[in-house]
């Protein structure tokens, strides 16, 4: 799992490395962004903090050039809800007066089994979309770990993407800090998008994306003390709290399972019968009453639910400990808040399906039975 930096962090982080950044004040309040604008001097940009992508798209970046606009765009943008996620603060940045936008990132191909460093010359826009539509246009170089990013990589990267020569060495040098950040990180990802182009023909990051290996935070003691500040999503609260592994999704159908590979199963056949995912929630082994209770909480908390499924494979745990632990949960509500469908597999499979409370949930025997059920439940919500 990765823990999300929000924009302003990973811009503290970017500076560190001596990656260029505006000019930025971080605000929670509307007077204190109008006080953040005029102190930076306009125009400025005023960006919602929230761990999700299409922020623009979805009214949570405005450019402004007075202080009437930037109240008026604060107080907007303030405590609007994107994606699900609430905005809490606000990040005031000197506009950029750009002339070109790049994307610049670094993940692990899994694929290869390597890192794998990318650029393209259509940034500023959704990249999963360029690469889904035009991969041609994304160069990448695959990296060996045990050297890092080589110098001659990153240039042939940012030379194969198109980069203009005139900034293709500052570029290049841009992709190898952010590499080096990556690694000396722990990264899961770390993104430019943009990266902009002035007239000056200078380079700056104008957005920052960093997401932490969880598995590695006791290594990065500065990161780990920004994580509860970063996880502004109650429900991403709620998950540390009882130690679930979490992921807030776009979708109403809620998504309960035991084991990642599982979960990630169910979530694909969610997206192959026509529903959509509301989140990843794995609440690992143990999935006694008070486990069950906790998932559900958080589950029938999330507005954009209008179903649930729980797809539980018994293995130590016994399905009928499992299906006790679902009825114990399910009886301490007045009334089920959203429909919830239960598939047991695995030790003691059919004693549980036997014991689950029929009056509080639907039961179905097989994965694709479940799914189905729950899609049509969530549909026959949405209509």
């Amino acid at each position: 799992m990765k823990m999300k930096l929000h924009e302003y962090q990973a811009k503290q982080v970017f500076a560190q490395a001596g990656i260029d950044v505006p000019d930025s004040r971080l605000a929670t309040t509307v007077d204190e962004a109008v006080e953040a604008a005029e102190s930076i001097g306009f125009p400025v940009a005023i960006k919602a903090q929230v761990h999700v992508g299409g922020r623009g798209k979805a009214g949570g970046i405005e450019l402004v050039e007075t202080p009437e606009d930037a109240r008026e765009a604060a107080a907007r943008i303030l405590g609007m809800e994107i994606k699900g996620y609430q905005v809490d603060c606000l990040l005031v940045e000197a506009a950029v007066n750009f002339v070109d936008e790049l994307y610049l990132g670094v993940t692990m191909d899994r694929g290869a089994g390597r890192p794998v460093a990318m650029v393209s010359t259509r940034g500023g826009v959704d990249i999963e979309e360029v690469a889904e539509n035009q991969p041609a246009s994304i160069a990448r170089e695959r990296v060996d770990p045990a050297f890092g990013l080589q110098a001659y990589q990153a240039r042939k990267a940012v030379y194969d993407a198109g980069v203009d020569r005139d900034v293709a060495l500052d570029v290049a040098g841009v992709l190898t800090s952010l590499y080096k950040i990556w690694d000396d990180r722990d990264g899961a990802d770390a993104e430019i998008n943009p990266l902009m182009l002035t007239e000056d023909r200078e380079v700056v990051a104008a957005d920052a994306v960093l997401n932490i290996d969880d598995d590695a935070l006791f290594r990065q003691p500065e990161l780990a003390e920004m994580e509860e500040e970063a996880a502004e999503d109650e429900l991403e609260a709620q998950a540390n709290e009882y130690g679930f592994d979490y992921v807030r999704l776009e979708g109403n159908v809620g998504i309960v399972g035991n084991g990642a590979g599982l979960v990630m199963t169910t979530l694909d056949l969610v997206d192959y019968y026509g529903g959509a995912p509301a989140n990843f929630l794995d609440i690992g082994g143990g999935a006694k009453a008070e486990r069950v209770a906790n998932a559900l909480d958080m589950v029938f908390s999330d507005e954009n639910v209008d179903s649930v499924v729980f797809n539980i494979f018994g293995g130590i745990t016994r399905g009928d400990e499992v299906a006790t632990g679902i009825n114990e949960a399910l009886s301490g509500f007045d009334r089920i808040p959203k429909p919830v469908t239960v598939r047991l597999a695995g030790t003691n499979a059919a004693e549980g399906m036997e014991i689950l409370n029929d009056d509080l949930v639907a039961v179905e025997e097989t994965l694709e039975g479940v799914v189905k059920r729950a899609v049509a439940d969530a549909e026959e919500v949405t209509l």
